[in-house]
């Protein structure tokens, strides 16, 4: 180990820029514990597990939801080298924060647990790395465990990348087997970055959050030229400028520097209290001689999956906005946009990247500014082509057209599964149900196979993942991509009370499946809703066709409890009158739906939401 001095332009040869790209809960941010140590950039007073997990909500459920970055010391082959590592998140929702740490780095360790193999999310975030031309470095984890089988996953591994099974190291992140040999093994394999020191500085923007104190923290990898602080620099995309407060590097707390050289990864400060003016994926230069031509940027993250958002007392509004204001600061793939609803009054329809996207937006505002939130039905964006040739976008169910409709697209995605042989017959038969179309089969070893479909997102954002899970035992691990959009049999479902539309239960499902989903919803709401003084009809409907029907019966009075025997005719004159009035009150009466019934009916249609996230098998 070496000491680590606070020395500012390291010599690019002895900078090692990696991240650690594995599964959830195959031991990602317990191997950067024990790098953390080992490098002894982390006290032994100040050391907690999953250290560089800093939201609650991380440390609970155990996942990576922020990528985090950290600059560390090695003294490899008797050279003193910097390593500067980032611990990426292991969940396909997250998969943007991934793609945004891959174009920091050199190289990856590819991270797999020794008693589950890789899973097929890893096996995304693999391709995604070898697209970047990335150095890979193969390493089994938790190899200590009874169950773990590292020859028969080494030979997979190595089947996968192309190396030899003896190439592949076998670690024990719990224990630190093995650790030294992989920071070793990066120092030795991953080539150090190239960049010109005298060229005119470019830096690129692979982060930022936001600090109530100091306002938008941004988080930079140098490209070419240096990065000093009291200089004045300029974002290539929108032209803004600001004047450097402080420069600095990870390790792994806030440490200010002199400045940053060729390769180097840190942070800026600049005092910006809005995060949208340092956005990820933009080029930072200097205001004078800065450079000509930005470096090539990413993706935009598009939302695939749509839901609307209400407070459950209505005077919570301005508060949710505010706090919406506050999480997009920190989480640059969430949309939002303000909308009404008849039954559930102002809220505001939100764009996801997914679903566990959807419940962990929605469990931080509630946790961290105190809201009580219903979410409605997730779906996705269809485009809608009328018979004049208009096209209408479709986010929510109520903007659905009433004109003749011609032909309605659907967003498709391409799906992996990887799963023990001997489900593999289960599974097909869940992605045929699912409308899907199988695009090939790869046996990965002899028990594992990767089945690849197209699957309508619709299908995937409701509740594909639980069936999936339930039906392999939790073996089955899904990931999936959008690509494009297709041609589909699709129809919009309302659900009336009393005759009226209400518009937070209306959905858009495949003609197939209507009339399940419509006598789905409509027992459900009888059970829900209490009875009435007047007779309630429930009903789905298609346009101006009714598919389904439930009754809530009336609340009836004894009416005959003064006759105490006595003319018949006096008593049939009450029931009349009652009759009558029940009529009478059907025809102006309301139903009251009570909020419980909303966070009821809907939250069965988010079973999906669960999504485990864990990964445990």
């Amino acid at each position: 180990m070496s000491s680590f001095a606070e020395t500012t332009f390291t010599s690019p040869e002895r900078i090692r820029n990696f991240c650690i790209i594995a599964h959830i809960d195959h031991g990602k941010s317990t191997l950067a514990d024990r790098m953390l140590q080992l490098t002894g950039v982390l006290e032994e007073r100040a050391y907690r597990a999953q250290y560089l997990d800093r939201m609650d909500i991380e440390r609970e459920r155990g996942i990576t939801i922020k990528a985090q970055n950290v600059r560390m010391p090695w003294a490899a082959d008797g050279v003193d080298h910097v390593l500067h590592m980032i611990d990426t998140p292991g969940h396909v929702d997250f998969s943007y924060e991934v793609s945004r740490s891959l174009a920091a780095c050199e190289g990856a360790i590819l991270l797999v647990d020794a008693a589950q193999g890789i899973e097929a999310q890893t096996l995304a975030n693999l391709y995604l790395a070898m697209e970047h031309e990335l150095q890979i470095v193969p390493v089994l984890n938790k190899i200590d465990l009874p169950a773990a089988e590292p020859e028969k996953y080494a030979e997979e591994l190595a089947h996968i990348i192309g190396c030899e099974p003896e190439d592949v190291l076998q670690v024990s992140a719990k224990t630190g087997q093995g650790v030294e040999a992989v920071l070793d093994a990066v120092v030795q394999q991953v080539p150090g970055p190239e960049g010109t020191a005298d060229s005119p500085a470019r830096a690129m923007i692979f982060d930022s959050i936001y600090d109530t104190y100091r306002g938008v923290v941004t988080y930079i990898r140098v490209v070419d030229g240096k990065i000093t602080p009291r200089e004045r620099i300029r974002m290539m995309s929108t032209g803004a400028t600001h004047e450097l407060l402080e420069v600095g590097i990870i390790s792994p707390e806030p440490k200010p520097t002199a400045g940053l050289g060729v390769g180097e990864v840190g942070y800026l400060i600049t005092g910006v209290k809005d995060v949208r003016q340092s956005k990820v994926g933009d080029t930072v230069t200097a205001e004078k001689k800065g450079a000509a031509e930005p470096l090539p940027g990413y993706r935009e993250p598009k939302p695939m999956v749509y839901s609307g958002l209400y407070p459950m007392d209505g005077s919570d509004y301005p508060l949710l906005r505010d706090a919406l204001d506050k999480l997009l600061l920190n989480d640059a793939a969430l949309t939002y946009e303000p909308e009404t609803s008849g039954a559930l009054g102002f809220g505001f329809r939100c764009g996801f990247l997914g679903l566990l996207h959807l419940e962990i937006t929605r469990a931080r505002l509630e946790r961290e500014y105190g809201l009580n939130l219903i979410s409605t039905a997730p779906n996705v964006v269809y485009q809608v082509f009328l018979e004049d040739g208009t096209e209408v976008e479709v986010t929510n169910p109520s903007d659905w057209p009433e004109g003749k409709i011609g032909e309605v697209h659907e967003p498709v995605a391409k799906c992996t599964v990887i799963v023990p042989s001997e489900f593999v017959g289960t599974v097909m038969d869940l992605c045929q149900s699912r409308r899907g179309e199988m695009s090939g089969m790869d046996y990965l070893s002899e028990s594992r196979v990767e089945l690849r479909y197209t699957l309508p997102l619709g299908e995937i954002v409701f509740d594909f993942f639980d069936q999936l899970k339930s039906r392999t035992r939790g073996y089955a691990s899904m990931d999936y991509e959008e690509s494009g959009t297709q041609a589909s049999n699709l129809v919009k479902v309302d659900i009336l009370l009393q005759g009226e539309a209400v518009d937070a239960f209306s959905a858009i499902v495949h003609r197939d499946g209507a009339y399940g989903y419509g006598t789905k919803m409509a027992t459900k709401l009888r059970e829900l809703i209490p009875r009435q003084q007047f007779e309630v009809p429930i009903q789905a409907a298609i346009g101006s066709r009714i598919i389904a029907r439930e009754t809530i019966r009336a609340i009836r009075k004894d009416v005959l409890s003064k006759c105490y025997g006595g003319d018949i005719s006096r008593k049939r004159k009450l029931l009349e009158k009652q009759k009558e009035g029940k009529k009478r009150m059907k025809t102006i009466g309301r139903v009251e739906v009570p909020q419980e019934a909303f966070v009821a009916a809907l939250s069965t249609d988010e079973g999906s939401q669960e999504d485990k996230p864990k990964g445990k098998k």
